[in-house]
């Protein structure tokens, strides 16, 4: 791979674009196997439209809700923004709440990549639109269908997305109604591919234009939002990493991966009671949390930290 090449993948990775087609894939293939395998429309009056309905709208709706259930952002939003029960820490500005509600659009935005790709793939196969419409299909022109009565007609409808469930003499008819709800099934995909890339557009210009940041401001904004995460796991794995086998030395007397193994503690029963309770409580107005991990006890670990930190031993 060339220089320009990896820049370009690097900053197609950075503004999310390679994550979002990595989706909007998955989700194309999903569907496709999720259609082929579990779709059966049972071709029965009064339940070709809910169960067409239901495999258009549901999945959609679930993919939507995993899409912001998944993003840790999201989670950091409500509970500083939006939870009324939480204790207000600190007072938040305007500028603050600003830039909560460009994560927050950001956020929307990622996550209505995998239902749309989802409701446009299933309006561009068709199958379970044709399903829904079935018993709403107009037949009036047809003079097959005069001397039928309503509810036979229904009948004869539902069964059309079924060919073997349509009677003979009415195939022609069935061939026309699929090919009439096939090409209002693409139309509707296309419709709803051209509302999301002009509302995609307009979203982004309305963004860049109420945003109190220019744009260099926001390309800082966005890069120090990323590199805090990363660093801040960094540094609380190695924390937890250098906590634990603090208190495994004490619970057992030697650490995992130790080669010289010199002493060897055999835990009491209040030891593994307090194993099997751990707590790492940091609620309230206390200045200093208190730590129980392994056997240690809070009073031990408060007594460990009023220095300022805990000292870990070679």
């Amino acid at each position: 791979m060339g220089p320009a090449l990896s820049s370009i993948v690097s900053s197609l990775q950075r503004s999310g674009t390679w994550t979002n087609s990595l989706i909007a894939a998955l989700t194309l293939v999903g569907q496709q196997l999720f259609s082929s395998f579990t779709f059966r429309c049972p071709c029965q009056a009064g339940k070709n439209f809910y169960y067409g309905s239901a495999f258009l709208v549901i999945p959609a709706l679930i993919l939507l809700a995993a899409g912001y259930a998944l993003r840790s952002q999201m989670w950091t939003i409500s509970r500083d923004y939006c939870c009324q029960c939480a204790p207000p820490h600190r007072r938040i500005g305007l500028l603050e709440r600003k830039l909560a509600c460009l994560r927050f659009f950001s956020i929307t935005g990622r996550a209505l990549v995998a239902p749309l790709t989802w409701l446009v793939a299933t309006l561009m196969t068709g199958t379970d639109y044709e399903c829904a419409a079935s018993e709403f299909a107009t037949v009036d022109p047809y003079p097959v269908f005069n001397n039928i009565s309503a509810s036979k007609r229904e009948e004869i409808l539902a069964g059309f997305p079924c060919s073997q469930s349509a009677p003979s003499d009415m195939m022609l008819v069935r061939d026309e109604v699929v090919l009439l709800h096939r090409y209002q099934s693409q139309m509707l995909g296309w419709i709803l591919i051209t509302l999301a890339t002009v509302l995609t557009l307009v979203s982004c210009c309305l963004m860049r234009c109420c945003s109190p940041l220019n744009p260099r401001q926001h390309c800082y904004w966005t890069t120090h939002l990323r590199k805090e995460k990363e660093l801040f796991e960094q540094a609380a794995e190695q924390h937890a990493r250098l906590l634990i086998t603090q208190r495994l030395r004490k619970l057992f007397g030697f650490v995992p991966g130790s080669e010289d193994v010199k002493h060897i503690r055999i835990p009491s029963c209040q030891d593994w009671r307090d194993v099997s309770a751990p707590s790492l409580l940091c609620v309230g107005e206390d200045l200093q949390g208190h730590y129980s991990f392994l056997g240690g006890q809070a009073d031990e670990a408060n007594e460990e930290s009023t220095a300022g930190g805990i000292e870990l031993k070679p």
